[in-house]
């Protein structure tokens, strides 16, 4: 208990108040319960269960009681898992995209260079012929430090590669080209499937995925930037309403393409979820890893790895089944009771 109160001090003092009666008022709205019995309710969740208020908000819990809500995984689990399943001194092949390009070249399905291993002729040599590339920091996250670059046949490349490199963005790579379904969901964007992975006794398990795709303005699908994501059953199939954590909104249809959630299936779904349990045999002292997955026309391609899944997203209340979390699965995978 007193390690639990430590955990809520320190997020009392991290905390913003303003945001939080924000949400304490779209939760008493959606569920029709009033804001200080949340506001009481979302404390004792913190203490009893070690859970923030977003956390509150996404799982539901102002309609989630009882037992139900031991079954919800969260920061703090997640945080244990890694802690306990990953080694950190193999974070850099995942937290590095060029170091895990190298050492997951075969899952790539496209070709990349690194300029601080070329020069002005090499960028010059890796674009010809290519309508445009990606250009991208080798340490970051959320769709931050990437640029698209259009090849033209004026373009300056001594000061192309001398902006690259200013800027560090040093991983230069092929487009990928997506399927023409997943084209459906949001053609601006590359819409990623975050697969997990947790490998117990050199076996490894596939525990779930998600959607993500972009709002039809960027070329990311980052939920950070403004994109949504909704879950994906183990058939690859599209069941519920994707939610943008930016507008709040859940959408039954793409606001831009119009096209239907429900019932949309992913292709080479199957065929993504093997490639994954392989690639998560790659590095036996990381265990427990969160892969974005593109689809190709050709099949399933690995955009990168992180070594800190997220928790939250695959717990959002709107997209389960019933009102139970995560964590009972991983438990069985975890205590090899599977």
């Amino acid at each position: 208990m007193m390690r639990k109160l430590k955990v809520f001090l320190r997020r009392i003092k991290s905390m913003s108040f303003k945001r939080m009666f924000e949400l304490i008022g779209l939760i008493s709205k959606e569920h029709k319960r009033p804001s200080i019995i949340i506001f009481f309710d979302m404390i004792w969740c913190s203490l009893r269960y070690g859970m923030g208020y977003l956390d509150y908000k996404v799982f539901g819990f102002a309609s989630i009681h009882g037992k139900n809500r031991k079954t919800f995984m969260t920061m703090n689990h997640n945080l244990a898992y890694v802690r306990s399943l990953n080694d950190k001194e193999a974070y850099h092949y995942l937290d590095n995209k060029i170091e895990f390009n190298k050492k997951f070249s075969e899952y790539l399905g496209r070709d990349w260079i690194d300029l601080s291993e070329t020069d002005i002729n090499g960028l010059q040599e890796f674009c010809k012929g290519k309508h445009a590339v990606f250009a991208k920091q080798a340490q970051t996250f959320g769709g931050q430090g990437i640029d698209k670059i259009e090849i033209t046949p004026d373009i300056n490349y001594t000061e192309l590669y001398q902006r690259l490199t200013e800027n560090k963005q040093f991983l230069i790579e092929d487009c990928i080209i997506q399927h023409d379904e997943m084209n459906k969901l949001c053609p601006s964007s590359i819409n990623t499937i975050r697969m997990v992975t947790v490998a117990t006794n050199n076996i490894p398990h596939f525990m779930y995925a998600l959607v993500r795709m972009g709002a039809g303005d960027k070329a990311v699908d980052n939920i950070s930037s403004g994109g949504m994501y909704t879950s994906v059953n183990e058939k690859g199939m599209l069941t519920k309403p994707a939610f943008c954590d930016k507008t709040g909104i859940y959408y039954d249809r793409h606001p831009k393409t119009n096209t239907e959630f429900n019932g949309f299936v992913i292709p080479y779904f199957d065929e993504a979820v093997e490639m994954c349990k392989s690639a998560a045999m790659v590095l036996p002292n990381l265990r427990y890893i969160g892969w974005d997955v593109a689809i190709t026309p050709n099949g399933p391609v690995l955009v990168e790895g992180n070594n800190f899944p997220s928790y939250d997203m695959v717990q959002n209340y709107r997209h389960l089944d019933g009102k139970t979390g995560i964590l009972p699965k991983f438990e069985k995978v975890i205590n090899n009771n599977v």
